[in-house]
């Protein structure tokens, strides 16, 4: 089992990697459980669970309620209650789940998607280039410069400031990735001269800027980059650009465990068993070693 220390090196090597997970910290812990407030772990999109939060059935009460917020990119906080205690009043950001299987005590686990800063690329090794790539960075984008053209798939924006080199093909492989945000550094007159070479459809021209930037009166290589994340920062919060879909993780089915009715993650290392043509799956081997008992007694 991992550290706190080493979590935190395991959280940050995820960021580095721009891998989604979902944070969970238990913040509140009554006696009798198995966790401490101070636990924590990490949840991946296919519900797989690195770290401590609890036994079998509070980690899977996490899986279900932190998988979907890689999606919603909200945070949560999960109140998991043994059956027949008081309930906690419902608010805004939390999510209440009673768990009969548990022997008593309750949990209150913070649940924080972190997920990657949207992406910018950057072609090019201009002052303006360089520009870019710091003030960006302040901005809380995922700068990645190159002077050749590199994977842009899932980034927000593409910027091309190459005097030249390699244009149409980084707006080629932007169009293809879907990016939303194109942006060319050149005149009016060499911009048009590029996209000319280009067979573009009426919707790929709309996602090509050239000259990129807002007109602010620009002079600098600072003040030209400064007009571009304008225009970018604007079209993310005004105009709602995206970053394209990617392929990730499927999320994995759910299921209800016949014998204690909680709803549980369908998963390779879930508690499974077969019968009569027909699967179960249950929230911890207790449930479906009384499953299979039941099912003997009544045959």
């Amino acid at each position: 089992m991992r550290t706190p220390a080493g979590r935190a090196t395991r959280a940050a090597e995820l960021i580095d990697d721009r891998t989604p997970f979902v944070s969970a910290t238990v913040v509140r812990a009554q006696c009798p459980t198995s966790a401490r407030p101070g636990d924590s772990a990490i949840v991946f999109a296919d519900g797989s669970i690195e770290g401590f939060v609890g036994g079998q059935c509070a980690e899977g009460s996490v899986r279900l309620a932190a998988v979907p917020l890689l999606e919603s990119g909200t945070s949560l906080l999960l109140r998991i209650l043994p059956e027949g205690a008081d309930d906690f009043p419902e608010s805004d950001g939390s999510l209440t789940v009673v768990n009969p299987c548990l022997s008593g005590g309750a949990l209150e686990i913070f649940l924080e998607p972190r997920l990657p800063a949207p992406g910018l690329a950057i072609v090019g090794n201009s002052p303006i280039a360089h520009a870019l790539e710091l003030f960006a960075q302040s901005l809380g984008f995922g700068v990645q410069r190159s002077a050749e053209v590199p994977d842009v798939a899932g980034h927000i924006a593409v910027v091309i400031s190459s005097h030249g080199r390699n244009e149409v093909e980084a707006i080629r492989a932007a169009l293809g990735a879907g990016v939303g945000f194109i942006g060319l550094v050149a005149s009016s007159a060499r911009g048009e001269a590029v996209l000319s070479e280009l067979d573009l459809s009426t919707e790929e021209r709309a996602a090509i800027r050239t000259p990129v930037g807002l007109d602010i009166g620009a002079r600098t290589a600072e003040e030209i980059a400064l007009s571009i994340l304008a225009d970018l920062v604007r079209s993310v919060r005004i105009d709602g650009l995206a970053p394209p879909a990617v392929e990730s993780a499927t999320a994995p089915e759910s299921a209800v465990d016949p014998v204690c009715g909680m709803t549980v993650m369908v998963r390779a290392d879930t508690a499974h068993a077969s019968l009569n043509g027909v699967d179960y799956w249950f929230c911890n081997p207790g449930c479906r070693s009384r499953f299979l008992e039941e099912a003997q007694v009544g045959s």
